[in-house]
């Protein structure tokens, strides 16, 4: 039987925010591992924006330089892998993977991410990150003034048509069904010359993810060049359940303030942890997770 190698740290996922706790968990001397599955959520995302010395640049070169950076410290290694499995508890973790290995460690860091749950339409997911969008500070100035759409209902839909109003005033709300709105909200939006579509979307016509039409339920078309959805998602590892980390009624990991979670010597960061899915959040959350998993170790072992 292959010997387990230990380590200080095991970070589950290795993009922004995984290489973040990566990087400064290497600069503080901890052994560390970092596995990766290779698909990050932003992977169909043509350019990634609002970072600073970064704007617009590829996701796959972000993460490209990131991982130099990272692996420069002889003390971390990158594996590509699924983690399957990971039991037992504060300086004691084992973590399986997808091809039978075995790894154990002090800490766990879960920055793996969310898988987003798409509606069963033709051509939406082909549009995802690229015309299809969740965040108007990442993508929004590229669609400014652009006839945009909505794809939400409620409270949700009211929100996101307020926010988004500030880029473009060309906007049409898809509830995909009956409205939800509560009176108020519907007056709100029918003031600002928001328009409503109740009818089901039934297909995304599009150029290789750039958004052309919106069709609908009995026949009609409209024209956009973007689209807004905040959709339902899951975690992209089991890891945390397994562990039997918190979770909010949103479906994100629960951490504090320096992203410890629930369970003692478990941290999360990055898109796992916080609805507030941008880069420059993730690389921040993912520096956190790095410093309070070391220091935790540095307390318990002086």
């Amino acid at each position: 039987m292959e010997a387990k190698t230990t380590y200080d740290v095991i970070i589950i996922g290795g993009s922004n925010a995984g290489l973040s706790a990566g990087l400064a968990l290497g600069r503080s001397l901890y052994k560390t591992l970092i596995i990766d599955s290779g698909k990050p959520c932003n992977r169909q995302t043509p350019h990634s924006h609002n970072l600073v010395m970064h704007d617009g640049w590829k996701p796959a070169d972000m993460l490209a330089a990131a991982k130099k950076d990272v692996l420069a410290y002889p003390n971390v290694q990158y594996i590509n892998g699924t983690v399957t499995e990971v039991t037992g508890a504060s300086n004691n973790f084992e973590v399986s993977t997808a091809d039978d290995k075995k790894y154990s460690a002090k800490k766990i860091i879960i920055a793996a991410g969310i898988k987003d749950i798409f509606p069963d339409i033709d051509g939406f997911a082909e549009c995802w990150g690229i015309s299809i969008i969740h965040c108007p500070y990442c993508h929004g100035y590229e669609y400014r003034d652009e006839p945009t759409g909505i794809f939400a209902n409620g409270d949700m839909g009211y929100d996101l048509a307020k926010l988004i109003f500030n880029w473009t005033k060309d906007l049409t709300v898809f509830t995909n069904g009956k409205p939800t709105f509560t009176p108020e909200q519907q007056a709100a939006i029918s003031r600002n010359g928001i328009n409503i579509i109740n009818a089901p979307v039934t297909s995304i016509e599009h150029d290789n993810g750039y958004l052309k039409k919106v069709n609908l339920q009995g026949g009609n078309s409209i024209m956009l060049s973007a689209m807004y959805a905040r959709l339902p998602f899951f975690q992209h590892t089991d890891a945390p359940a397994q562990l039997g980390c918190e979770f909010t009624e949103n479906g994100h990991i629960k951490t504090d303030m320096i992203q410890k979670t629930s369970i003692p010597g478990v941290f999360a960061c990055g898109d796992a942890a916080s609805p507030m899915r941008a880069v420059s959040a993730a690389i921040a959350s993912g520096t956190m997770a790095g410093v309070a998993a070391g220091k935790e170790i540095l307390e318990e072992r002086f």
